[in-house]
């Protein structure tokens, strides 16, 4: 596989754990007891924190990429294995 092609599936990896990430640990103004700034949502996250979320994003892709890549190197399940078409009489 290309150093490319290795970056551009590690970068989609990493777009769909800091989606999966962003909602864990967040705590709205009325949970944490901090007084509401005016006009603010009262859904509005009161301890965002990007840091932790890129983190916590690099980490989860990491290992995600790690078990897609092994999976691709040692061909545990193939495309043959996802053929459902002779399940289905088709």
């Amino acid at each position: 596989m290309k150093w490319t092609s290795i970056l551009a599936i590690w970068a989609l990896f990493w777009v769909l754990s800091a989606f999966l990430v962003l909602p864990f640990g967040v705590r709205t103004s009325d949970e944490l007891g901090v007084a509401k700034v005016p006009g603010q949502a009262p859904s509005a996250p009161a301890n965002f924190n990007p840091r932790r979320i890129l983190l916590r994003a690099s980490v989860l892709s990491a290992v995600l990429f790690w078990l897609y890549y092994a999976n691709y190197v040692n061909r545990w399940i193939t495309i043959q294995d996802l053929d459902i078409a002779p399940l289905l009489g088709i």
